[in-house]
């Protein structure tokens, strides 16, 4: 393993690589930063990502719609590839930030750093692919450019079935933390996020005239009960150690002051920390709703999608990942990551070969802490060669750790 070990740590190849194409992977960043595409509309980000692999001398695969997959070939092809992947989509957000490379597009911002996602991966690829030129790169590498994180139903199932993960050893991906700070990640085995799944609730009933509230079924105050009474049932009817939490982003109902209506909509996210609370939430969320709305008279028509399952990391693969920081950086950049309430569809990648997410540090360093999915979202974007480095290593690790598990 001489050549794998040459690739690795402070004087390896991979660094090296990185070390010389660190303003042009800003460069990558910045444009697609400059032109974000909300999801399943990520056309030019596609051909731009395409284009700039091809400029490897690789040759992109593109999905249907949008998104690709790239292979980077090892010089042992029995050998199943270590997959990377980036999320593509941007978000509807107005970008806060007056820079030259600040989004060109109202209303439309990378404010959940998926621009340095695939900044990153484009990074890991051009390392790989100069290591793949020298024969040095033993395990193929696929890079994986998925559209339609940030939406419901989205991207990744449709990239499994694309074949995205087809003979894939595992998988590996990045999310930006500006919680933490740049040069360090943070790792967590087991759950990391939550399973996310939109809802809707729907009520009817006789509306009417507020002065005459007991001919009607008086349709806002029972809108006002399940609101509250809902979330509170669902966490005394579930393991409280499952993390349920069910909270409301719309309430609607009427339109005048002095008239009950007959029509009411709840929307909102249930998250679970766990597998099997989110197996039997959907059962039980229609159970206690259905109860409520039984008691104030009203029809409750409920739409729960199931959105996705908590990221839950391989253990393997997060020492893999632990031994790629230390040996690019040392122990003292691994932190170890709480599990959130965040949804990230990287789950169901997971739930077909086994891999990890890990928390990319992006705050500069005794700085604000900012926050993602806000407008004002900021990145130090010395992140990009870190977050490069480790998921380049992350590939060669795995060959690493084989070895060791055979010797």
């Amino acid at each position: 393993m001489e050549d794998a070990r040459s690739l690795l740590g402070e004087s390896g190849l991979l660094r090296q690589v990185l070390a010389e194409h660190r303003d042009d992977l800003i460069a990558v960043r910045r444009h697609i930063h400059a032109h974000p595409e909300l999801s399943h509309q990520e056309h030019a980000t596609t051909a731009y990502i395409a284009e700039r692999l091809e400029s490897l001398g690789l040759t992109p695969r593109l999905m249907p719609g949008t998104g690709l997959i790239c292979d980077i070939p090892g010089t042992d092809l029995e050998l199943a590839p270590v997959a990377l992947r980036a999320d593509i989509d941007a978000l509807g957000i107005q970008e806060e930030h007056d820079v030259p490379f600040r989004s060109r597009r109202d209303g439309i911002s990378h404010s959940c750093g998926h621009d340095v996602h695939m900044a990153c991966v484009v990074g890991a690829g051009t390392a790989l692919v100069e290591a793949s030129r020298r024969g040095l790169l033993r395990r193929s590498a696929r890079l994986v450019f998925q559209p339609a994180e940030e939406k419901h139903p989205s991207g990744a199932p449709r990239m499994i079935a694309e074949g995205a993960v087809d003979d894939v050893d595992s998988i590996f991906a990045l999310h930006c933390d500006p919680g933490v700070d740049v040069g360090h990640l943070g790792l967590k085995p087991g759950p990391i996020t939550s399973a996310t799944d939109p809802v809707r609730i729907e009520l009817t009933g006789e509306g009417g005239h507020t002065s005459r509230p007991h001919q009607t079924q008086d349709l806002v105050y029972a809108l006002g009960v399940i609101a509250t009474q809902l979330p509170a049932a669902l966490t005394r009817r579930m393991d409280p150690r499952s993390g349920v939490n069910l909270t409301w982003g719309v309430v609607h109902a009427g339109s005048a002051f002095n008239a009950i209506p007959s029509h009411g909509v709840l929307e909102g996210t249930l998250r679970c920390l766990d597998h099997h609370a989110w197996d039997r939430a959907e059962e039980l969320l229609e159970e206690i709703l259905m109860e409520l709305a039984r008691a104030w008279g009203v029809h409750a028509t409920v739409q729960h999608d199931r959105g996705v399952p908590p990221v839950s990391n391989d253990p393997a693969s997060v020492r893999l990942l632990e031994s790629a920081v230390t040996s690019a950086y040392g122990r003292d950049h691994i932190d170890p990551a709480a599990q959130s309430l965040g949804g990230e569809d990287f789950a169901w990648y997971l739930e077909k070969v086994p891999g990890a997410l890990a928390r990319l540090g992006t705050r500069v360093p005794g700085g604000r802490t900012y926050d993602l999915h806000m407008g004002d979202l900021w990145i130090d974007e010395r992140a990009i060669e870190v977050g490069a480095t480790v998921l380049s290593s992350v590939v060669v690790h795995r060959d690493l750790h084989e070895a060791s598990r055979s010797a």
